[in-house]
């Protein structure tokens, strides 16, 4: 049985995973926090397999927590689970120890999938992100070779922030809800490693300028 300390200070958040993982079967929650303070004290108390643990904490970033630990050579793998999809969130929490890095939203049967995988001594990171990551770590990579990466309605919603449209513009252009533009754009900016629309911006200037050269 994987023996697991659950970290978030949003309660309802922090129940609904503990449930999730409890009906998965193999797992045991051994302690709950809402705090950095509570998660390094349980931790060193329960000694568990697994600690499951929320960037945004209210004391201090979690991600001092995974760099305590590693100087304390705890003996638990780590599963950041955040809101968080920044590069340097990513590589920071993954180069100071932790063992996974998942993004909030995911699936039930992802969050089960992880934890699994990295009781066993294995490491994860969400799909998506785990494509950003390889594709950062290629020798030559730029932000503008990452437009190439970008799917069709990425290269659309591109367009869109390149003429200066906005969300809502882009939406009723493309026939898309608004909250799913803002879920492409969102996408762009990590493909691209743009910091802002202004950035994706130039770069999306440059791919229509371009793609509307003549050939010859």
């Amino acid at each position: 049985m994987t023996r697991v300390v659950v970290v978030d200070d949003h309660e309802l958040f922090r129940l609904g995973v503990i449930d999730t993982l409890e009906a998965g079967g193999d797992m045991t929650v051994v302690g709950e926090a809402a705090t950095a303070g509570e998660a390094l004290r349980l931790t060193r108390a329960q000694l568990p397999d697994v600690l499951l643990l929320d960037l945004g904490l209210p004391d201090r970033s979690g991600l001092e927590i995974v760099e305590q630990l590693a100087r304390e050579r705890a003996t638990c793998r780590i599963v950041v689970l955040t809101v968080s999809e920044e590069d340097e969130s990513l590589f920071r929490a993954l180069e100071s120890g932790a063992a996974a890095y998942i993004v909030k939203g995911i699936e039930r049967d992802e969050l089960l999938h992880a934890v699994r995988a990295v009781a066993a001594g294995e490491r994860y990171v969400s799909p998506r992100l785990a494509a950003d990551l390889l594709l950062r770590m290629a020798p030559g990579y730029t932000p503008g070779t990452a437009i190439g990466t970008l799917s069709d309605r990425e290269h659309a919603v591109l367009d869109g922030i390149a003429r200066g449209e906005t969300n809502r513009e882009i939406a009723e252009r493309l026939g898309l809800a608004e909250k799913t533009v803002k879920h492409y754009v969102t996408n762009v900016l990590v493909k691209l490693n743009a910091r802002n629309r202004v950035e994706a911006a130039l770069l999306g200037r440059s791919a229509l300028g371009q793609r509307a050269r003549p050939q010859g």
